[in-house]
């Protein structure tokens, strides 16, 4: 009887521990929903530390390492796995983290190669470890959406899955290829499970933030909706925060404050504080909290000093401006780095004489980085309107052109652009084959052909080739259809032919024809006046004297 009194309460010591524990991970789980990373890897590491073969509690260790330190995750949550995998080599969950870890490490094959190992070994039936594989695959860079959408939808077919988290991440993965419909879905389904799961609310609000400020309506409505369901989910009040900081300062302050309320201190909360300064314009408020920020951490945030960057900036002080996007760049993780910070520091380098080509190198970088032909579009046209105004025309044909190459749908103004400022520069071939463009994909225009004409006339100044003839006669052909829209390259090109007839072709009728030609445009013209009157008084059949060539306009 005492025996199995000793076991019995064996057994119920041993449910109550494992109870204990399954609460105490489910606690840290809760942790890393809420983003509060520092207390999610406290419980974590208690749970690892107190059994390391709990490899479930070490899956979610490494899961916060990478979430929550963005300069040392990738390294230690990488040596905790090889670690943990070394004692527990068929652990389905270890294997689809150490597969997170090569995502992101760039080894896709490698990576596809564990998340296979890790459903064959769960035989396809634990959602915890296809979660994770397509978790995985969502957040990692060179992740396959397609791929985790096949096997997230996978675990929301196991029999009792009742984690919303799958849904969402689901809904992440349609929300990364731009299905906002069925991401908005999967995130509905989330909340069938769990309608107190503000984090799918707050996704949807995403989706509709995404589109722009037209739905800035619809988009609040989700995010208060997230705030009903749970006022201390401080992922949303952080995205209010950044949402509003440009268009609304104090709405964006307050939101900044619920943030930090619900939150576990880390140093970007320093940086939040002295962003608020910036946005007020409190620009040399803005650097002194920054540094307050840096001399109060051992490692700070990076942005610290792109805050600073910007601030000076602001403040017109191109030098430390300077020294301050050095220190950004050097802290700063690459993949952090956006455009708008290239873009702005090649702005700031342009400033120094001798810091051009490697400003260039930064927009350059800037494009490069930004994903949208929208943003790649301005960063261009910015260069080109900076050579533009310093009159460097051939520097601004250059960017005119590559935004060209750039657009997918290329419009007259864009080709103009490019073709003119070639022909202002000199770089006549490459204002001919610009134009030669604008011709084939307008056929209908005739200002093409006359800026052909144009630049031919340059190369040959003489006329003796006769190079422009064609052109300007298209320019003529195609303009006569109408007169009033084309009268100025109807005008030019008749004046080209009025010089050619009088002094090659030495054709008297056909030059005073083409006088009669710009005058019935233009009754008004006194240089085609003058010109018929001389070409009258000409004897063609004779060589003209030098003084006696008529005034050769190359068109308005």
């Amino acid at each position: 009887m005492k025996m199995i009194k000793t076991v019995f309460l064996l057994a119920v010591s041993l449910f109550s521990t494992v109870l204990l524990q399954a609460q105490t991970l489910e606690e840290g789980r809760k942790f890393l929903y809420y983003e509060r990373y520092k207390s999610a890897k406290a419980v974590f590491e208690k749970l690892v530390s107190a059994n390391p073969a709990n490899t479930e509690a070490v899956y979610w260790l490494g899961q916060t390492m990478l979430a929550g330190d963005e300069i040392h995750g990738l390294e230690q949550s990488k040596e905790l796995y090889q670690k943990a995998l070394s004692t527990n080599t068929n652990s389905p969950l270890l294997i689809a983290g150490i597969g997170h870890i090569e995502l992101l490490e760039g080894k896709t094959q490698d990576a596809r190669n564990r998340f296979e190992t890790a459903i064959s070994l769960s035989k396809a039936k634990d959602a915890a470890v296809l979660n994770a594989v397509g978790y995985a695959n969502v957040a990692a860079k060179a992740g396959d959406v397609q791929y985790a959408i096949e096997k997230l939808k996978m675990a929301t077919t196991i029999k009792k899955m009742n984690d919303p988290d799958v849904y969402v991440n689901l809904g992440d993965a349609y929300k990364k290829i731009g299905e906002g419909g069925p991401a908005q879905s999967a995130y509905e389904n989330a909340l069938a499970l769990n309608p107190n799961y503000a984090r799918a609310s707050y996704r949807i609000g995403k989706i509709y933030q995404t589109q722009g400020p037209q739905q800035r309506e619809i988009t609040m409505r989700y995010y208060n909706e997230a705030i009903a369901k749970d006022a201390t989910y401080a992922p949303v009040y952080e995205n209010l925060y950044q949402y509003l900081y440009t268009t609304d300062v104090g709405q964006s302050a307050e939101y900044l404050e619920k943030f930090l309320a619900n939150t576990d201190d880390d140093p970007k909360n320093c940086y939040y504080r002295a962003s608020m300064k910036y946005a007020q314009g409190l620009f040399d408020q803005a650097i002194a909290s920054a540094d307050d920020c840096i001399k109060g951490s051992t490692e700070p945030y990076p942005n610290l000093y792109g805050l600073k960057a910007y601030s000076y900036d602001r403040l017109g002080d191109s030098l430390k401006a300077k020294a301050a996007f050095e220190s950004y760049f050097k802290n700063q993780l690459p993949e952090k780095i956006g455009p708008t910070d290239y873009a702005k520091y090649a702005e700031v380098l342009l400033k120094f004489p001798d810091q051009e080509a490697e400003a260039i190198s930064f927009v350059e970088k800037a494009i490069a980085a930004d994903t949208t032909e929208a943003g790649k579009i301005a960063l261009m046209k910015t260069m080109a309107t900076k050579y533009e105004a310093q009159k460097q025309f051939k520097e601004a044909g250059d960017w005119y052109s590559k935004i060209v190459a750039t657009k997918k749908n290329v419009t007259k103004t864009d080709l103009y652009y490019a073709g003119y400022n070639y022909f202002r520069g000199g770089e006549y071939n490459a204002s001919i084959d610009v134009f030669n463009k604008y011709g084939e994909k307008f056929p209908e225009d005739a200002f093409s052909y006359y800026m052909i004409g144009k630049a031919k006339w340059a190369i040959d100044s003489t006329m003796t080739e006769g190079l422009a003839n064609d052109a300007f006669a298209k320019a003529i052909e195609v303009g006569l259809a109408d007169t009033v829209r084309y009268k100025n390259q109807l005008i030019g090109s008749y004046k080209y032919f009025i010089v050619y007839n009088a002094t090659i072709k030495r054709d008297k009728a056909a030059a005073l024809d083409y006088c009669d030609k710009v005058l019935w445009l233009d009754p008004a013209d006194s240089e085609t006046q003058s010109n018929k009157n001389l070409i009258s008084g000409m004897n063609l059949n004779a060589p003209a004297p030098r003084q006696q060539k008529p005034a050769g306009s190359k068109g308005k």
